[in-house]
């Protein structure tokens, strides 16, 4: 047996598993000894990371394709709409037949499944949103830039309204509650929050203005998306970010949104044969750049968490060290891409990462991670039994998907005959804390305290869309089919159609 077998031999399983390519020793490729990711051990996470051109995107697309094949459903970002390419088979040349040949696979031009999903409605995509209220005061403190101080009082600010039953739908919901409680009328309100200044909540609201001037307000508001949509199975989603290229922070940060929703809406599964869906953070710095340490402490625990539902998390970047160290240390599968090493801290990140692998008598691995060629990763993950493999110069399978885009006329048509086109497409803008404000404003306050539910069923509560009407006689039909009822009925935050709970990252879940 050769030092390539011998690594190999680290890497058999007995059940199913991903191929990722043949062991790399001395220049020299030995097809017979194979790298494979078991399915059982993709809820222990992964890392895939280097420079740019090196192949990071390559590697996604080929681990969407096997996880398809397996039935795996995948979420994975597309930040520039280069993995469009997942729809259609890959078009045959030399280069690609080569690869193929040094990596023993007997590759077919094939086309997998895909959704492509858009953040907001500025995309080519089905578009998806989320509710303000759902997204919670951590994670939309991450996007507005806010400091440790800001980030408490917006927590203040959406427990004011989920007490009050303000729905908070869009970012105009928001605006109107801080505008509120920095005005003359809301001071007493303002007061009764503690630890809330005006100046603090006057920082937010401008933070929140901003955001909706660079159009990042798109995407805030209903229908919002529901996880289920995502777990179908052998599909691939790909969610790209449209319009809101400016805006990579709120990017990342609405998937992790996405999540702590799957946290919470999945049952317990323990260990499985296989994941119920594999989630890829591409651009995965962003998520901890500038972030607060109470955002750090939940991306934490989630990713800790999730693995107990099934999921595994897999984290793209340039470089490892951008991961921080408690959230790196639970990815048990590592593909590491070539690294630069042109600076000090260049330098500083490749000695960092070397210390992060198990030792190997094959390779030097300062050397042999700044000489990768593309498509070439060390690698190491888990093995069956719960401990890493040997570390593994791979030369990675090529995709047998189109590598490369199809096109955003293509992508919007096959969106438009999505199922999921008909049940997300059109914005539902229905009655929540700006139309209650802007009636309060309009209206003589009414003598019940806010929430009450004579106060949520009277005309003047509902504002103008609605002229006051006599009391009629009628059945539960007509009251079931009346207006303030719905309303009532299907109020994200009204206080006797929903409680609302935070969890992870403050999101508001319904109390089941």
């Amino acid at each position: 047996m050769n030092a390539a077998q011998e690594i190999a031999a680290g890497y058999e399983t007995s059940g199913r598993a991903l191929e990722l390519g043949t062991v790399v020793v001395d220049d020299q490729v030995d097809t017979r000894a194979r790298i494979r990711l078991p399915l059982a051990t993709l809820n222990r996470h992964g890392l895939v990371a280097g420079a740019t051109g090196t192949g990071k995107t390559k590697t996604l697309q080929l681990i969407a394709e096997q996880l398809s094949k397996e039935g795996v459903p995948v979420l994975l970002a597309d930040i520039k709409g280069d993995l469009s390419g997942l729809a259609r088979p890959g078009e045959s040349n030399d280069k690609l037949m080569g690869r193929a040949k040094e990596t023993g696979d007997d590759w077919q031009p094939t086309g997998f499944p895909v959704q492509s999903l858009s953040l907001g409605t500025g995309g080519p995509g089905v578009p998806v949103r989320a509710t303000v209220t759902s997204f919670g005061p951590i994670l939309l403190s991450k996007v507005l830039g806010l400091n440790d101080t800001q980030e408490s009082t917006l927590g203040l600010i959406f427990h004011w309204a989920d007490e009050r039953g303000l729905a908070l739908l869009d970012t105009k919901d928001l605006r109107a509650v801080i505008t509120h409680l920095t005005s003359d009328e809301g001071k007493a309100d303002l007061k009764a929050l503690g630890g809330v200044s005006a100046a603090t909540a006057g920082v937010i609201l401008r933070s929140l203005s901003n955001l909706e001037a660079q159009g990042g307000d798109e995407f805030f508001g209903e229908p919002e998306l529901e996880v289920a949509d995502l777990l179908r199975t052998g599909q691939i989603s790909l969610l790209e970010v449209g319009d809101l290229q400016n805006k990579p922070a709120l990017f990342s940060t609405f998937l992790m949104w996405l999540l702590a929703e799957l946290f919470h809406e999945l049952p317990e599964a323990g260990d499985l044969d296989a994941p119920k869906l594999v989630f890829v953070l591409d651009e995965a710095h962003l998520l901890f750049k500038d972030a607060s340490k109470a955002f750090l402490d939940q991306v934490e625990q989630t990713v800790k968490l999730i693995r107990s539902k099934g999921v595994g998390v897999f984290l793209c970047t340039q470089l490892p060290t951008d991961i921080p160290n408690a959230i790196l240390s639970q990815l048990g599968a590592r593909i590491q891409h070539a690294l630069r090493a042109f600076t000090p801290e260049d330098q500083k990140a490749l000695s960092q990462t070397v210390k992060t692998y198990p030792t190997t008598p094959y390779y030097a691995l300062d050397k042999a991670l700044t000489s990768l060629g593309i498509g070439e990763a060390i690698i190491t993950v888990l093995s069956e039994r719960g401990a890493p493999t040997p570390v593994a110069w791979t030369r990675l399978k090529p995709p047998r998907s189109l590598m490369g885009t199809i096109g955003t006329d293509a992508i919007r048509d096959e969106a438009t005959r999505s199922d999921l086109h008909t049940k997300y497409a059109e914005t539902i803008d229905r009655e929540s804390a700006y139309e209650k404000l802007t009636a309060k404003v309009a209206e003589p306050a009414p003598s019940q305290p806010p929430g009450s539910p004579e106060s949520q069923g009277s005309p003047e509560s509902r504002g103008s869309r609605e002229s006051p009407k006599k009391d009629e006689p009628g059945g539960l039909e007509k009251v079931l089919a009346s207006a303030p009822v719905k309303s009532f009925l299907r109020s994200a935050a009204t206080a006797l159609g929903r409680e609302i709970t935070r969890g992870l990252f403050g999101t508001a879940r319904k109390r089941r």
